[in-house]
């Protein structure tokens, strides 16, 4: 007979009948087993309530959770709530740093995805990427943790919106291509549209000719006011230099971030005592990235752009 059949005769469920059926092929026996260790404080009802408030708000500390179910009459620790979320599938992370985007910033960016996506490697071959970037001697950026599934790290709730800050750190300028990297200049005091354009021609145009980028090579820079200010645009328009248009809120789609990385990385392990000492950390190390690695940053820029479509115009990891 079926398990419907069965079930039918003796007013059970038919999930009740197969699963005494199972138990007896198994174990010969139909009585309950004897349970290894002490059973769960947290019943099924109290652990889809700590996963719903999880799932809703995921930077709820263990804390919280343990309040809650005080209030609803269960007492645990914050060990059992976290042996619970992580037989759930969740455990606990530091939230990813991305940038601010509004809708606006995931439209421009989808645009410039969906119009580069097909650009042939020698294309962005021909591209001198820049940026900005802060230097710290030392401390540690603030971290927080939010509780997700290991696909859910981009999500908007999981990441925490960056902005510049900061003291005990130097500000640089640099900027590279697929044949190598370029001169890397310190930037004293607050930079205008006047200062970039000095720091452009003092170090962008020697090191177009030592990189032997030929003719057709075109420039990047995001959109930071100093970059559009009507200065620069004027010096860029009479150096005749053709410059990639950028969606804001973008550091994903500069692959000079992970030029950067690389050289905090090495400035890490020299530990520089002094902002002077780290300067001259920052040059050397910049200097010994290797022509290779920029060449494959240019080479793989494809995947960039099909990441940003991926997530529907959001920031991925980068």
């Amino acid at each position: 007979m079926g398990y419907r059949t069965i079930g039918k005769q003796l007013g059970e469920k038919a999930t009740t009948v197969g699963a005494i059926i199972r138990k007896w092929k198994k174990f010969k026996n139909t009585v309950n087993l004897l349970w290894s260790g002490a059973p769960c404080k947290i019943s099924p009802c109290g652990a889809s309530m700590i996963m719903r408030k999880v799932r809703d708000q995921p930077r709820t500390t263990r804390q919280d959770l343990v309040n809650d179910l005080k209030r609803a009459g269960t007492t645990v620790s914050k060990k059992t709530i976290s042996n619970t979320l992580r037989r759930h599938g969740l455990k606990s992370c530091s939230a990813g740093k991305v940038p601010l985007i509004m809708p606006a910033h995931v439209q421009a960016r989808l645009k410039f995805a969906n119009d580069h996506l097909d650009d042939p490697e020698e294309e962005w071959e021909k591209v001198m990427w820049s940026d900005e970037t802060k230097i710290e001697l030392f401390g540690l950026n603030s971290t927080r943790r939010v509780w997700r599934k290991k696909k859910d790290e981009h999500n908007p709730k999981n990441t925490i919106p960056t902005v510049k800050h900061g003291e005990g750190n130097i500000i640089l300028w640099g900027f590279f291509s697929a044949k190598g990297t370029g001169r890397l200049h310190r930037i004293e005091g607050r930079m205008d549209g006047a200062m970039y354009c000095e720091i452009l021609a003092n170090n962008l145009l020697p090191s177009v000719r030592a990189l032997k980028m030929g003719r057709g090579w075109v420039f990047q820079h995001d959109n930071d006011p100093k970059h559009t200010a009507r200065a620069t645009k004027e010096w860029l328009r009479k150096k005749h230099l053709k410059v990639l248009e950028w969606p804001s809120q973008s550091p994903d789609l500069n692959p000079i971030e992970n030029l950067w990385r690389e050289l905090k990385v090495c400035i890490a392990q020299r530990q520089p005592r002094n902002l002077k000492d780290l300067e001259k950390v920052c040059m050397e190390e910049w200097a010994k990235i290797p022509a290779a690695l920029c060449a494959n940053l240019a080479k793989n820029y494809r995947k960039r752009t099909i990441s940003v479509i991926a997530n529907k115009g959001f920031c991925p990891k980068y």
